[in-house]
């Protein structure tokens, strides 16, 4: 991932997301090789124009949805995870928590 730019890299670690799972933006910042760069995932997000980007997939890391309540994006975002079988109560994921590490997301968590 070197040769990508760091916007590149963000949305590249976005569409890793597997359906019905989600990340933070900080998780996904790490994934893309960007520790500590959550709000960079966040602008890069909030730049997005590809419809087929599974953004709704990145939440806050506390769980939360992070467009503000009541507005087109956030709605849009609870319907999209919840069509994933996601549970969304107040605006905020509930029984799913992201994986720490890429080998914990295909091994599952160590004992």
């Amino acid at each position: 991932m070197a040769d990508k730019s760091p916007a590149e890299r963000i949305l590249a670690a976005v569409r890793a997301i597997p359906r019905g799972q989600v990340a933070g933006y900080g998780e996904v910042a790490h994934r893309a090789g960007l520790p500590g760069r959550a709000r960079l995932a966040a602008k890069t997000l909030s730049e997005n124009t590809d419809p087929k980007l599974p953004w709704h997939r990145v939440l806050r890391s506390d769980g939360r949805i992070a467009l503000p309540e009541g507005s087109k994006g956030y709605r849009e975002q609870c319907q999209r995870l919840r069509a994933e079988g996601v549970t969304v109560v107040n605006g905020r994921v509930r029984g799913l928590k992201a994986a720490r590490t890429v080998d914990e997301q295909v091994w599952g968590p160590l004992d």
